[in-house]
C-alpha cells in the first residue's frame, strides 16, 4: 500500500495585530488557505479591518 502523503495546502487563521494591541473589544479574523511548500513561514497579509475601518496586517495564528 502507498504511504499516504500530508496535504500541501492547508487553512489557516489570520488575526489583525493592531486590533489586539489596541484593547478594543471584538477581533477581525479572516479564514484562507497556504501552501505549506512554498511558505513554511507563518504567512502576514494586509487584510481590511472593519472595526478599525482601515487596512492593517493580519498575521497567521495557530
Amino acid at each position: 500500500m502507498a504511504k499516504k502523503q500530508k496535504e500541501a495546502r492547508v487553512q489557516v487563521i489570520l488575526e489583525c495585530t493592531e486590533h489586539k494591541a489596541s484593547g478594543m473589544p471584538g477581533t477581525s479574523r479572516y479564514i484562507t488557505t497556504k501552501n505549506r511548500k512554498n511558505t513554511p513561514d507563518r504567512l502576514e497579509l494586509k487584510k481590511y479591518n472593519p472595526i478599525l475601518k482601515r487596512y492593517t496586517i493580519h498575521k497567521e495564528i495557530k
